[in-house]
């Protein structure tokens, strides 16, 4: 039964003092892999995880929650996160940030040393290759953002709204010959989604396409905008703000200055950089606290997982 032993016990099974048992626990430096292998070994033969009392006496907070960023430096993640925070303070929560590059190696890592040390709830970015059966131990407090997952709650983002938002505005302007620079079809939201509702567009107004998927990184846009480029192109739509912030770079060096770019994401660089690049607000603020407070609900009890999405809007 978990929590029959003591971490006196663990010391004693494992061979080593409580002090080093504490630092395993805590995932604290100081400790020999090897070390460090044998007291998880005992931990987890006997399904030990301490106990919120002992965690409140050593002076840790009794309400702590995870978030897990794809990137620390994504400028719309910390939009969301600039959000979550405050909420997650005034429900007495304390947040600890972690990030997982787009691994679903690291994720696996995280979560698990998160259950060890008994971490309420987590908001975890998604990406493609974080799969249901990776989460499955979490359903009950867990919130996907940006990504969804069947039987997890999620807060997802219109991208498909989006565009159309974007391309209509373009048209409206008259505009009939929009190139696209996104990201490849293995991200399903920043790719995929965008990608076919520009075609998808294209194809109900009779629009020829010209784009190119080549990914996330400033340099694909400033790399590959030449590619999408031909005589009668009057419009440049990108998936991510930081890829019109690529191509942007590449029309100023060019000295390109009669063609509309349009991006996903009106974040304060944008906005202050390039105020004539036209917009759209998938909403990533509102994702934040939304996300926080589907988590706060969750994890007392107050909801069941449920399916948010958010709808973006012209900025």
């Amino acid at each position: 039964m978990q929590n029959r032993l003591t971490i006196k016990d663990i010391a004693r099974l494992s061979g080593v003092g409580k002090s080093t048992v504490s630092r395993v626990l805590n995932n604290e430096s100081g400790v020999s892999e090897r070390t460090r292998e044998r007291v998880e070994a005992v931990v987890n033969q006997h399904g030990f995880s301490p106990s919120r009392s002992a965690r409140a006496m050593r002076g840790q907070s009794d309400k702590v929650v995870a978030i897990i960023v794809s990137r620390l430096d994504s400028l719309s993640e910390n939009l969301a996160v600039q959000t979550m925070l405050p909420a997650f303070y005034e429900q007495g929560y304390d947040p600890i940030m972690m990030e997982s590059q787009f691994s679903p190696d690291m994720v696996e890592e995280h979560l698990h040393m998160l259950r060890r040390r008994n971490i309420d709830g987590v908001v975890l970015f998604g990406f493609t290759g974080v799969t249901e059966t990776l989460l499955s131990s979490w359903r009950a407090s867990l919130v996907l953002l940006a990504r969804d997952a069947k039987g997890f709650a999620s807060v997802c983002y219109d991208d498909e709204g989006a565009i159309n938002l974007l391309m209509q505005n373009l048209y409206d302007q008259g505009h009939r010959h929009i190139s696209f620079i996104g990201v490849p079809h293995s991200d399903i939201t920043t790719g995929k989604r965008r990608h076919e509702a520009y075609m998808a567009f294209c194809e109900r107004h009779q629009l020829h396409p010209h784009f190119i998927l080549p990914g996330l990184a400033m340099k694909h846009g400033y790399e590959n905008v030449a590619s999408v480029l031909t005589p009668d192109t009057s419009a440049l739509l990108c998936a991510t703000d930081t890829l019109a912030l690529g191509a942007s770079k590449y029309l100023q060096e060019q000295r390109i200055d009669n063609l509309q770019l349009a991006s996903v994401g009106n974040t304060p660089l944008m906005k202050f950089l390039h105020p004539e690049i036209v917009t759209v607000d998938p909403g990533y603020a509102e994702a934040g606290r939304q996300a926080a407070a589907q988590l706060i609900d969750q994890v007392n009890g107050r909801t069941d997982p449920r399916q948010i999405v958010i709808p973006a809007h012209l900025a």
